[in-house]
């Protein structure tokens, strides 16, 4: 048929995480300057910490892509037992 329940979503959920640990480490970093008393970072650095979230969303939908698939398959082989 098509992509197997492992590749299904596989793409998304990793670029999903690379997108969230970007945002990650700029939260650290936009966060570093407001404990030690410096000067706060440009809005741009607070912008990309935002990244989280969206790499958050990016994985959820290849998980719920992956489950999409995987219920697809199962559909398909409870119809050929049948």
């Amino acid at each position: 048929m098509g992509v197997s329940n492992e590749q299904a979503g596989d793409g998304l959920v990793r670029i999903g995480g690379v997108i969230f640990a970007v945002g990650a480490v700029a939260t650290l970093i936009t966060v570093i300057p407001l404990l030690v008393g410096a000067e706060p970072l440009p809005t741009a650095a607070y912008l990309v910490s935002m990244l989280m979230g969206v790499g958050f969303f990016v994985a959820g939908c290849g998980l719920a892509r992956s489950v999409a698939a995987q219920r697809r398959e199962d559909r398909a082989a409870q119809r050929a037992v049948r």
